[in-house]
């Protein structure tokens, strides 16, 4: 018996679709998206923070036309706010209601679905599809080690256990991504379970098309100075080195400002825009405004 179609056939296409998203992957970005949606296995995702490991998750998920349900990880998240939590005040007026009737609600139907509040990592095992959803865990180096176990038995088994009523087993198993910025290493249970993949700043041509398809309206001098200008901030000992998602958001904001050319005015007083700390920028400043707009 033949199983349903795959989502997509080969790398090149899912490049393509991607692209189409404007989202521009190099070939081993892609080759391993390509094999978290063919393969039973989450792919984590590493990189230095603004590299475009959540906008990889996005765009997979435009790409074959199926929900993202992303869960934003962080120090203290527990299994309720990831999985599911019961909805007290809604079971609470069914009680008042009951009792007002002269009726009375037995513990199972008090802890049925209708009372259950579904989130992402179950929002994701009972999506119903056609296709299956795209789960990120976003930031997963973020939360504690007790949360991170939890995390096991889920990506083996796309199942999760509600006490109340029972194993949930997912449909279509979700393809999951896991980013992590690596403030601290993962597990290596959880590694061994996932597909792993580093995305690393692009080099300065790539740079320059991604600005482009991300700020369409910018023109190719302006983007070109940009995307030098990062790399040249990258090269200092930076508290924060700017990602592709600030090469983009300085973009913006001189491209709204009406700003042509990047020479010492403009990078004086936009700066802010791409370095997030008083002494990165104090620090760049100090090299002089002329060298970072080069």
């Amino acid at each position: 018996m033949n199983g349903p179609p795959p989502l997509v056939e080969s790398v090149a296409e899912l490049s393509h679709r991607l692209d189409r998203q404007g989202y521009l992957a190099d070939q081993g970005l892609a080759t391993a998206l390509f094999c978290a949606t063919r393969l039973a296995q989450p792919l984590l995702l590493e990189g230095e923070a603004g590299v475009g490991k959540t906008e990889a998750a996005k765009a997979l998920a435009a790409a074959l036309d199926t929900p993202l349900l992303r869960l934003q990880c962080y120090e203290g998240i527990d299994a309720s706010e990831a999985l599911y939590e019961w909805n007290y005040p809604r079971q609470l007026l069914a009680i008042r209601l009951a009792e007002a009737e002269g009726r009375t609600l037995t513990e199972t139907s008090l802890f049925g679905p209708d009372y259950l509040v579904a989130r992402p990592l179950l929002q994701a095992i009972e999506h119903p599809g056609p296709h299956p959803a795209v789960l990120l865990l976003d930031e997963v180096d973020r939360a504690d080690d007790e949360f991170e176990a939890f995390l096991l038995e889920l990506l083996a088994e796309a199942s999760v256990t509600i006490p109340e009523l029972g194993t949930v087993r997912a449909l279509q198993r979700p393809i999951v991504l896991l980013t992590s910025n690596r403030t601290r290493d993962l597990h290596d249970a959880l590694k061994r379970r996932c597909l792993y993949h580093w995305i690393d700043y692009p080099d300065l041509d790539r740079a320059v098309e991604i600005i482009r398809r991300r700020v369409p309206e910018s023109h190719q001098p302006l983007a070109a100075q940009v995307a030098a200008a990062v790399q040249r901030l990258r090269s200092l000992d930076l508290q924060k080195p700017p990602g592709i998602a600030e090469a983009i958001d300085w973009t913006r904001v001189l491209e709204l400002l009406g700003v042509t050319e990047l020479d010492e005015v403009a990078v004086a007083q936009t700066l802010g825009s791409v370095l997030k700390y008083r002494e990165d920028v104090e620090y760049a400043l100090d090299r002089g405004a002329g060298w970072v707009g080069g």
